[in-house]
Formats: C-alpha cells, sequence, structure tokens
C-alpha cells in the first residue's frame, strides 16, 4: 500500500467522510470493512439486496484513492479468457510466418538435428511470453502500475468452477500462468466482490474475504442520501418520498425499489414542479420505482392509504 493510499485509509472516521464528500453515505459498518480490508489485505465480500449500493461502494473507493477501477461483470460460464487472459493469437500467427521466412537463416548453422531442434526450442517460449499476453481485467488489476480498485461484479452469477479459479488471486494477489508461471501483483488492488445472494457463496472463498452485508437504508439514512444526491429537494419532499419508498418495500413485490431508483424518483417531481405528494403524481411516475406492471397494479389499489401514510409522517 502507498503512503498516499495509507494516509487515506488509516480511520474509519476518516473514510466515511470521505465517502460523504463524494456523495456516497456510508456507516460505520462501511467503513471499517473498508479500514480493516486495507490493514488486513484482504478483499471485501459485499452482500445485500439489489440496488443498495455495493457496486457504488467501490466506485467511490477508487474516486476516492484516484485510481483506476478494474471491473469484471460475472455471469454463467464466465471462463479464464474473459476473466483473466487470452494469448494473441493473431500476432502469434504474424511471428509465425516471419520465422518461417527467416528459418532458412537459423538453421544453417546447425550441424545435426539434436542442433536444429534446440534451435527450434529456444523460439518456443516466446510464443507464450508477456509479449503475447492479452491481460482482462484480473491480471490488468495484478499489473497496475499504481495499484487499483478490482470490481468483481455479482460473483452469484458465476459458476462455482470460476469460484475456485479465484483463490489464488483472493488469498497471494497472484495468478499462475502455465506457459510462464506465478504473476505476482505489483501493488496488491483493492477487491470488492458483491453479491445478491442468489446463491450461496462457497466456504473457502468467504474465509479469504472479509464480509460486509449492506441492507436497505432506513429512513433516516435514506433521506441523508437523497439529500446528498439531490440537494435542490426540500425537506419535506424528501421525507414524504422516502417514507412513501419505505412502505413500497414492505409489498410482495416482485422487484423492491433500490435507492438509485428512490434518488431518481426526486429528480423527476423535480422537474415535474412537484412540493408534495399525491396520489395522481404517484401513479403518474409510480414507473419510476416500478419495473413489473403487476407491481404497479397490485400497488394501485393502495395509493391513497400509502401516500395519506407517507405525508402525515412528515
Amino acid at each position: 500500500m502507498s503512503a498516499e493510499w495509507q494516509s487515506k485509509l488509516d480511520d474509519p472516521a476518516k473514510i466515511d467522510a470521505a465517502f460523504a464528500d463524494l456523495g456516497y453515505i456510508s456507516n460505520d459498518r462501511i467503513a471499517t470493512a473498508v479500514y480493516l480490508a486495507q490493514q488486513l489485505r484482504k478483499p471485501i465480500l459485499v452482500e445485500g439486496p439489489p440496488g443498495v449500493g455495493k457496486t457504488e461502494l467501490a466506485l467511490a473507493t477508487a474516486e476516492m484513492l484516484d485510481i483506476p477501477l478494474i471491473r469484471l461483470q460475472c455471469y454463467e460460464g464466465l471462463d479464464e479468457a474473459k476473466a483473466l487472459y487470452e494469448w494473441k493469437y493473431g500476432k502469434q500467427l504474424l511471428y509465425t510466418q516471419v520465422l518461417k521466412e527467416k528459418l532458412g537463416d537459423v538453421m544453417e548453422d546447425a550441424q545435426s538435428l539434436p542442433q536444429a531442434m534446440a534451435k527450434l526450442h529456444s523460439f518456443s517460449d516466446i510464443f507464450f511470453s508477456h509479449e503475447f499476453l492479452e491481460p482482462r481485467p484480473l491480471l490488468k488489476a495484478l499489473q497496475a502500475e499504481n495499484g487499483a480498485v478490482l470490481l468483481i461484479d455479482e460473483i452469484d452469477k458465476s459458476d462455482y468452477e470460476f469460484e475456485a479459479y479465484l483463490l489464488e488471486i483472493l488469498s497471494a494477489y497472484q495468478i499462475s500462468v502455465p506457459e510462464i508461471g506465478v504473476v505476482s501483483a505489483k501493488v496488491p488492488p483493492i477487491v470488492f466482490l458483491t453479491s445478491n445472494n442468489t446463491r450461496e457463496m462457497g466456504d473457502a472463498l468467504k474465509r479469504r474475504c472479509l464480509h460486509l452485508y449492506i441492507p436497505f437504508p432506513d429512513e433516516k439514512m435514506e433521506r441523508r442520501i437523497v439529500a446528498s444526491r439531490v440537494p435542490e429537494a426540500s425537506e419535506s419532499l424528501r421525507k414524504q418520498l422516502v417514507s412513501f419508498v419505505h412502505g413500497l418495500r414492505e409489498e410482495e413485490l416482485k422487484k423492491l425499489p433500490a435507492i438509485s431508483e428512490t434518488i431518481d424518483w426526486a429528480r423527476t417531481l423535480l422537474l415535474l414542479n412537484v412540493s408534495e405528494l399525491d396520489v395522481d403524481v404517484v401513479r403518474r411516475t409510480i414507473n419510476v420505482l416500478l419495473k413489473f406492471q403487476e407491481d404497479v397494479e397490485s400497488t394501485d389499489r393502495q395509493l391513497y392509504k400509502m401516500v395519506r401514510a407517507a405525508k402525515d409522517a412528515v
């Protein structure tokens, strides 16, 4: 860890304040997890429902430290060629053509078959060297000269085989490339793995990580988030819209509104010059919060009650 990083990550309170300056509203648990991850040199496995700011935590950390964010989006079937590295086959083919043209010059002083084979073997490793290696996100993070934030997003969507493949990187910040050997990090990256809990992570992966669970925020914290991202909204409107969103999250919906959708709704209401909620404006804009028609229809029957409760909360 560089001295500059150390100065920014040497106190949880300082981390919390730095996040707030960037518009990411955290809390003691989040700030302490980031602090401990750097002191212990461990990745953080960030779990929680979709839309609570797991990915945003990695983005804010990269911005705070002014280092690159390298993101690997996980999906079923993800393999090392997309995640770690692949060979530059076109460049290898071009090199082969050049070698063929020069083969006579190379072999002209070979006096025997063993000498000729020895000369050919001297070229074999060149095809599988750093010069012909195309780094993907995991290798890029290890090779970053001044460090990086590595975001392995939605790890729960990957296969168990890929999860096992990550263990060397997560424990030693290195990878083994069969043709080259071990590639170690120049500066160990700050690693965040996010999961929406669609499947259980393996024990081996969890042992290598600090665990951080981020739930939906309480109303007070979500009002702070909205105030940070949409400062033009009045305090009264913030209280009403956050209360309404929390009421929605108590319903049986296919998809609960995320924090980002609360922020989008606040901006929507400002664009419509809304100063307080009413049933009509909620009905016209609820598609910003709810993304399934059946959720919209089931909620519509309760709008009067939910809007009244949100206004009474002020």
